[in-house]
């Protein structure tokens, strides 16, 4: 099988961290973001993944090559020379995607517990067109909703509906059929407002609802709110990879050669000194917290230096 990936946005809701750094290599939880996806991926049975990138596409390629190794598949870059909408990038690598099976399509700032094999079952079951995932909010009024039957069939999607019809929303994973591409043109395409309406019409789209948590981290707050989603459900499926001692509060994953404080997520080769409080925060890559310094809910970046008895909440 095969997935593409959505990559190709300057991740300004992120800055100032993707001003150095494209958004999908940013660490979250001391991973790139892509990468959480790129693994699970693997695991449902995908061998080659294409990324659509517009941004900074020679240091994004430059560093997953190490990964395609790694994880033994394929990976390839399709560059759009000018931004194409989360539709266009799909016309684009056409070549790439046509063939016999479904492919994955993934927003890649996406994380969840991602149900990839149980997405290809429903989705062969059902037999249409398109399978979108969808995942409850407790606002729905702030987003666009997706209406449906019992069996999944997508009646309608609303924009920030006034009044309640519905409580779940597009989650940004999607697995479509190669006759897909014929809906789409290579020019700048909404795949949720142009392609996927289009499809409801002909009944040929379905929603497979998420189980468990499920998080946009591409800015700051969503970020910290994602990571402590993430801890608590590692917590449930693998307690071993987290960080317990004496000095350490709640749910902690860290990396090697570092000093923590209570519940926050620390890259390789970050100092934390004594007597510092953290709480709800990630310390990226070779950052330093001198003594005595409380953080919450801060996105400390890389090779930053936080000075001693200071405040950042």
């Amino acid at each position: 099988m095969k997935a593409l990936i959505l990559v190709g946005g300057y991740g300004t809701r992120l800055r100032p961290l993707t001003l150095s750094r494209p958004k999908p290599l940013v660490e979250f939880c001391n991973k790139p973001m892509m990468l959480h996806q790129v693994e699970a991926l693997v695991e449902a049975g995908v061998d080659h993944v294409i990324l659509a990138v517009s941004y900074r596409a020679e240091m994004l390629e430059r560093e997953i090559k190490q990964d395609e190794t790694k994880l033994g598949i394929k990976i390839s870059i399709s560059q759009e020379e000018e931004p194409l909408g989360t539709a266009g990038p799909l016309a684009l690598a056409r070549k790439e995607l046509e063939g016999n099976e479904p492919f994955f399509v993934l927003n890649s700032d996406i994380v969840c517990d991602f149900p990839f094999r149980d997405m290809i079952t429903f989705h062969k079951h059902h037999g249409q067109e398109g399978t979108i995932v969808v995942t409850r909010v407790e606002e729905p009024s702030k987003y666009g909703v997706v209406v449906y039957d019992e069996r999944g069939k997508v009646d309608r999607f609303v924009e920030k509906p006034q009044e309640f019809v519905s409580n779940r929303i597009n989650a940004g994973l999607y697995i479509l059929n190669p006759s897909v591409l014929n809906r789409i043109e290579l020019k700048p395409t909404s795949i949720e407002k142009e392609v996927f309406p289009e499809m409801v019409k002909c009944n040929q789209l379905y929603a497979y609802e998420l189980q468990g948590f499920w998080m946009d981290v591409g800015q700051p707050k969503d970020f910290l709110t994602g990571m402590c989603y993430y801890l608590h459900h590692m917590k449930q499926k693998a307690p071993h990879k987290l960080h317990q001692a004496e000095y350490t509060v709640g749910n902690v994953l860290i990396g090697k050669n570092c000093r923590i404080g209570p519940n926050v997520v620390i890259g390789p080769n970050v100092v934390v000194e004594d007597g510092v409080c953290l709480k709800k925060c990630t310390l990226l890559k070779d950052s330093h917290v001198k003594s005595h310094s409380w953080i919450e809910s801060c996105i400390i970046g890389w090779k930053c230096v936080v000075g001693q008895w200071n405040r950042y909440l």
